[in-house]
């Protein structure tokens, strides 16, 4: 498989992944809300705006003239939410209610990750072949 095959699969599974993270967003706002860092003004209007932002860049990525701006701004969201993920993570495991340890430390680990993913399948960073 090529690489210009290879990322268009990325990108697609990109789309899907931020489309579902939206409407998740959108659906389960209540839930979402809970794990908003304290010092977040507004959590439920942020839950939902983080929601509209992802299913929005999810049809940017659709449209070739506003993949690279997509992926950029996706990376940027991806890093913005962080702090809710590791709040997330701090209200479970201190708590002892919720998800253990098994769900956060692969999520906030995959968090790198998910940022080069929407820079490498959106073409705003390119990976150098070796000759």
């Amino acid at each position: 498989m090529t690489e210009t095959r290879v990322r268009s699969v990325g990108c697609r599974l990109l789309t899907a992944f931020y489309a579902l993270a939206g409407a998740g967003h959108l659906y389960f706002t209540e839930a979402i809300v809970r794990i908003v860092p304290a010092w977040v003004p507004q959590p439920r209007v942020v839950v939902l705006a983080t929601g509209i932002c992802e299913l929005a860049g999810a049809m940017a990525l659709v449209f070739p003239r506003w993949r690279r701006p997509a992926g950029w701004a996706l990376a940027a969201y991806a890093l913005c939410v962080w702090p809710a993920n590791v709040q997330h993570a701090i209200n479970d495991l201190s708590h002892g209610t919720g998800l253990s340890i098994w769900y956060h430390a692969p999520r906030l680990a995959l968090q790198p990750l998910i940022i080069w993913w929407a820079l490498w399948a959106s073409g705003a960073v390119r990976v150098k072949q070796a000759p």
